[in-house]
């Protein structure tokens, strides 16, 4: 697990930046956090630095919302989902080519690949959060230590 503080929106925006830099199709990014700790800002930034031209809302009526970009981005808002048994046919957007974003994915943990990208997002001041980034299988734990490793250097 690596630990960041970020100080700015500016902050939140270089994290993306470097997020979209290494990631590609395939990649599963869980984005948690409470109202207002900043999920949908970094949905924004990453999608800005993967060539999504639409400005991007969240998705919380739509669910998911699907983005052209230099690789096809899904962004899905689950927060409806909760206490729902509903499948809304993730596994189509769980693929080897997209790149999917989840905003509260504890409501469709069932549905879930192996394989992911864990950012939790905490509120600390107007400013500051405490973003922790956690992954899972070989690919994406290199991801993870790269980001780390290139927004603290």
């Amino acid at each position: 697990m690596y630990t960041l503080k970020l100080n700015s929106l500016a902050d939140t925006e270089r994290l993306a930046e470097i997020f979209a830099r290494e990631i590609s199709g395939g990649t599963v990014i869980l984005l948690s956090g409470d109202l207002g700790s900043g999920k949908t800002a970094f949905s924004q930034f990453l999608g800005k630095y993967l060539g999504v031209k639409r400005h991007m809302t969240s998705p919380t009526f739509n669910i998911i919302k699907s983005y052209n970009a230099d690789v096809k981005l899904h962004h899905m808002d689950c927060y409806r989902l909760e206490d729902s048994e509903e499948d809304l046919g993730f596994e189509e957007y769980f693929n080897d080519t997209d790149i999917a974003l989840v905003e509260w994915p504890q409501f469709i943990a069932e549905f879930l690949p192996e394989n992911t990208i864990s950012i939790n997002i905490k509120y600390e001041s107007e400013n500051g959060r405490l973003v922790t980034i956690e992954a899972t299988g070989d690919s994406n734990i290199k991801i993870a230590e790269d980001v780390y490793d290139k927004f603290t250097a």
